[in-house]
């Protein structure tokens, strides 16, 4: 996997990946930003969600479950000091559906966590990960 990250003006870049998607990140006005794109701690909080989402609607759709939508909340606390590594993560799963079996949402969240989200075990070396789901039943 490649990327590629460009410096447009003060603390403000372009981020580009090998498959041709951009995305512009950007400093707070006090760090010298103009407040154009995410920070890049913020993206780094966002992609391990979206791992991790990706993983848990993956693993509902194979157990054949009725998944029609699937939110990742997630809070997380930073060290004081530099580096400010995250220190704990919290994934809240808002998971919605018709009927959904509670089990196996556990187990999609469980399996993710532990097994499948590259992002999340990654970051799991430096800061206290933990989850938990809700389920929200479907309109009819």
């Amino acid at each position: 996997m490649k990327a590629r990250i460009k410096w447009v003006e003060n603390v403000c870049f372009i981020g580009e990946s090998e498959t041709g998607h951009a995305v512009v990140l950007d400093g707070a006005p006090d760090a010298g930003g103009r407040n154009l794109g995410m920070r890049p701690m913020e993206m780094l909080l966002i992609g391990m969600g979206a791992c991790t989402s990706f993983d848990v609607v993956t693993i509902l759709k194979k157990a054949r479950q009725p998944v029609t939508d699937c939110v990742a909340e997630i809070d997380a606390t930073r060290a004081d000091e530099v580096p400010k590594v995250f220190t704990k993560i919290h994934v809240h799963f808002v998971v919605t559906g018709k009927g959904l079996n509670p089990a196996q949402v556990e187990r999609a969240v469980k399996l993710s966590a532990e097994k499948y989200c590259s992002a999340s075990i990654m970051l799991g070396k430096a800061a206290e990960i933990s989850h938990d789901f809700e389920i929200v039943e479907a309109a009819s």
